[in-house]
């Protein structure tokens, strides 16, 4: 027993330094844990989450010259909105945009319809972009 406990010794392999490897291998993995749940936090829960979400729920092409668009505009209560809406052809190239701005509503989820002056016929009317104003 004496001679296997010298030869790991003399090899790096004795019960101190098994502990140490082991308890660093588990300080390692906690430290590792606290840094996962730390940046799940800060990423999951940090309260700047979307506060705009626009949909895109129509279209009607009238004729050469305008479509319509209808779509909701979800955001909190009590925030103006402005809207890109835009026309595209067959080829998709804008062929008729329009900024349209909405001032602040009580209700969370709106409902909006725009009419877009186009230079051609266009094959679908659509929301580019909303902003808070």
């Amino acid at each position: 027993m004496a001679v296997t406990d010298e030869l790991a010794g003399r090899y790096g392999r004795s019960r101190s330094r098994i502990r140490r490897e082991r308890w660093w291998i588990v300080g390692v993995a906690i430290a590792f844990i606290a840094v996962f749940a730390a940046w799940t936090v800060w990423a999951g829960y940090d309260g700047t989450s979307a506060t705009l979400e626009e949909t895109d729920t129509a279209y009607t092409v009238h004729n050469a010259q305008s479509v319509s668009v209808s779509f909701t505009i979800n955001t909190a209560p009590g925030q103006p909105v402005s809207c890109a809406v835009e026309a595209m052809n067959a080829t998709f190239a804008i062929v008729g945009w329009k900024i349209v701005s909405y001032p602040a509503s009580q209700l969370q989820v709106t409902s909006h319809t725009e009419t877009v002056r186009t230079t051609e016929l266009a094959t679908t009317g659509l929301i580019s972009q909303c902003w808070l104003t």
